[in-house]
This record gives C-alpha cells, structure tokens and sequence, in this order.
C-alpha cells in the first residue's frame, strides 16, 4: 500500500502509540508528504494525486474542462514537460491571452506548503506576469523538509545556479504574510498533479 493510500485511509490511535518514534530519529517520508499535504491545501491549493503517467493526463484534462479552458488557453514555455509527463495537448507559448501557466518546480516544500520555483520554471519573469491561474507538475521526490533543504539541493545539483528563485505560497493571500523568498509573488489560484515517483 503507497503512502497516499494510507493518508487517506489514516490508521488507529491505538496502532500509532505500539510504535512510538524517537525525536532524535529521521523523519519518515510518509511523515514529510502528509505535512505538505495539510499545509498545501490549507494555503488553498488544489491537489492531485496520479499513481502513473495515464492519470496525469485523465486529470489534466479534468482541470481543462473544469474551467472551460482549451490548449490554446494554457501556456508552457518548457516544452520538455510534454516529453517528461506524457501529455499529448498542444499549447500556447506565448504569454498574449493565455488563461493558465503549466510548469513544473524545484522542490515542494513540507513546512509551509509551498511550492520552491526559479529561473529553470519562470525564466526572468516576475510571477505576477504569468496569468491567475497555475498548474505545477511534480513528483514526490521533490518533496522536501523544509526552504533550506530545497534550497541545498538547487545548489548540489545545478552546474550554474538559477536565479529568481521564489516561492509560491500566497494562494489565499493574507496581507503582509510574505517572507523575502515570496516578496513580489501573487495569489494564484494553484493546482499540483502530484506523480508518485521511486516508492516502492
């Protein structure tokens, strides 16, 4: 049974306390997934999980049709995410009239329910270009503890560092609850298909 299966099918208190966790032990990844998950929908985001690549598109095309949206009115400048997620539409890009921004993200982070993005997703681009609407493409590898550790990993991974690199959080914006990495962001109105991705 994947973790997600479990999340929504919670276990017994009673089970819980048989297995009491050490503070000073490693944070298992079920632990890290569920705060991102509270968190992110508690900011507003809409999510979605995909067991494989044919649910991705099944809802991909959801969304589309929830909001009346056709290809034309999704932007995606990294065409390489049709490659990577097997999604076989046909999209805009160019910003002119686009109602919705699909992209992916560095790293989803646990903490705060925020989704870490840079240069790599927005080129030089503030995000408040970029239409209302979003929807990140992930997979559960991404997930990470907390800013810190997202940001790490940019670091050891990436040959040149990107730059603008922000995150999205504001998807109920609450005035003046922005730290320095949001500064300059907007609301959004956010949906994360989340692929499980290297759990066995």
């Amino acid at each position: 049974m994947n973790f997600f299966s479990k999340f929504f099918n919670k276990s017994s208190s009673k089970e819980e306390s048989k297995n009491p966790e050490s503070k000073f032990l490693p944070k298992k990844k079920g632990v890290i997934e569920e705060r991102f998950i509270l968190k992110f929908i508690e900011n507003g985001g809409k999510f979605l999980y995909c067991e494989n690549l044919s649910e991705v598109q099944e809802n991909f095309d959801l969304i589309l049709a929830e909001n009346e949206w056709i290809n034309q009115d999704i932007l995606m400048i990294k065409s390489e995410l049709k490659k990577e997620f097997n999604l076989n539409n046909n999209f805009s890009s160019s910003l002119e009239e686009t109602k919705c921004f699909v992209t992916d993200c560095e790293n989803l982070i646990a903490s705060d329910g925020s989704i870490l993005i840079s240069s790599n997703q927005i080129n030089e681009k503030k995000l408040n270009e970029f239409p209302d609407n979003l929807i990140i493409l992930s997979d559960t590898m991404k997930l990470k503890n907390n800013i810190s550790e997202g940001l790490s990993e940019i670091k050891s991974k990436s040959k040149n560092i990107p730059t603008n690199i922000t995150t999205i959080k504001n998807f109920n914006v609450i005035k003046g609850d922005k730290d320095f990495l949001s500064y300059g962001t907007s609301s959004k109105n956010l949906y994360l298909i989340l692929l499980e991705k290297g759990f066995e």
